[in-house]
């Protein structure tokens, strides 16, 4: 199991990147996959056409969402912890933090973080 820490710069404020995150429709403009997501604690989500999987755990307004993401036959938890900042001159810094990856899929989960993920929320913002 490994962790993987990370921080990106979002051109858009907290706002915007918090409702991105967490809105299912929003979800699918910047990743072009289905997506099913709440603000509720304790329900289930899925991103990517259901390739990724996992349950929220928590939410914090425009400053913090912490899911717990489901890898098969795993014992520990892998937790997502995504917070957000206001960057005042580049719009929004996040702080990733995803915890316990399962060793074989740990670069196929990186890559995903930095170009499907965060990378094309970037992209999203810049159109």
């Amino acid at each position: 199991m490994k962790d993987f820490k990370k921080y990106y710069t979002i051109p858009a404020p907290p706002e915007e990147v918090y409702l991105a995150l967490t809105n299912p429709l929003s979800v699918k403009l910047f990743t072009g996959a289905e997506a099913e997501m709440s603000t509720e604690p304790g329900s289930e989500f899925s991103l990517f056409d259901g390739d990724i999987t996992g349950k929220n755990l928590e939410f914090e307004e425009n400053k913090k969402i912490i899911q717990q993401w489901y890898f098969d036959g795993q014992d520990e938890e892998s937790i997502v912890t995504i917070k957000i900042h206001e960057n005042n001159k580049k719009g929004t810094s996040i702080e990733l933090l995803h915890t316990n990856i399962p060793d074989e899929v740990y670069d196929e989960f990186t890559d995903g973080w930095n170009t499907s993920y965060f990378g094309e929320l970037v992209e999203f913002f810049q159109e």
